[in-house]
């Protein structure tokens, strides 16, 4: 579904959540980088992994908006008219899949890895979701790329076979390891799956705009403006969530390391 022309505020309405996203992925990134220190050295990788995720975000929308500034172009003074295609340019939407080839994958590592289950467990999930999640991706991306509809719709329902298999996995077999949990996240890890499957609708939703005969610029801005804040629930809100969980779980393993977090916590509150 491309577009050839849009409004100054359309093209504004897109321009702004770009760079939305570019900064919410860039600082979440940060955020997780400089707090890394205030969790126990077990729950690290899952927030490294976060900090991974929300950086292959950032880039891969940097070249989002590179793309998205050089294909649609005005000839009115001070870029109060109609951007329509520029010549020789079009918009990229596979920088989405690569980004997403990359980081969906990552995202379930990161609930695996927070949940720190016994090794066999955490294999048997890691062997279960990746590959069923890169395949989702990698099987939605002819259609997406695709001007026909029937190819679309036939690769749309391909990826939805992987789709429903990885919420089969989190939320049948992954209820069994929340019993595990400490009683202070579990709520909080149930709804985390309820997250990433309300950030995950937006993308078929999206897929199947062309299907449904809703095309046209006003399709196409919403279509952008889902996939963003899609991308910003699903990477930089999921990241900080599994940052709260690991440092709750922190607290709970060690009593030691709880109580000197919160001395520097009472520390800092004091000098404020």
């Amino acid at each position: 579904m491309i577009t050839d022309s849009l409004t100054k505020g359309q093209y504004d309405t897109v321009y702004n959540f770009l760079s939305l996203v570019i900064a919410s992925q860039l600082f979440t990134a940060l955020f997780l980088l400089i707090a890394l220190p205030r969790i126990l050295p077990r729950y690290r990788q899952a927030i490294t992994v976060a900090i991974i995720v929300c950086g292959i975000a950032a880039y891969h929308y940097f070249r989002i908006f590179d793309s998205f500034r050089a294909s649609f172009v005005t000839e009115a003074v001070g870029g109060e008219g109609d951007y329509t295609q520029a010549v020789g340019q079009s918009f990229n939407e596979g920088y989405r899949y690569v980004d997403w080839l990359l980081t969906v994958p990552l995202l379930l590592f990161e609930l695996i890895a927070v949940l720190a289950l016994a090794r066999s467990a955490q294999k048997r999930l890691i062997r279960q979701l990746i590959p069923a999640a890169a395949l989702m991706i990698i099987l939605g991306y002819p259609g997406e790329i695709s001007g026909d509809n029937g190819i679309r719709g036939l690769f749309g329902l391909l990826s939805t076979i992987p789709f429903v298999y990885i919420l089969y996995v989190l939320f049948v077999q992954l209820t069994k390891s929340l019993g595990n949990q400490p009683v202070a996240v579990r709520g909080t890890l149930s709804r985390l799956r309820f997250l990433l499957l309300a950030s995950w609708l937006v993308y078929p939703i999206a897929y199947l705009l062309p299907v449904l005969n809703i095309a046209g610029s006003d399709a196409w801005v919403f279509k952008q403006v889902g996939y963003s804040v899609a991308d910003i629930a699903a990477k930089a809100v999921y990241g900080l969530i599994i940052f709260y969980v690991a440092r709750v779980k922190s607290y709970e393993d060690d009593p030691e390391f709880a109580r000197i977090e919160m001395s520097k916590e009472d520390a800092v509150a004091i000098r404020r």
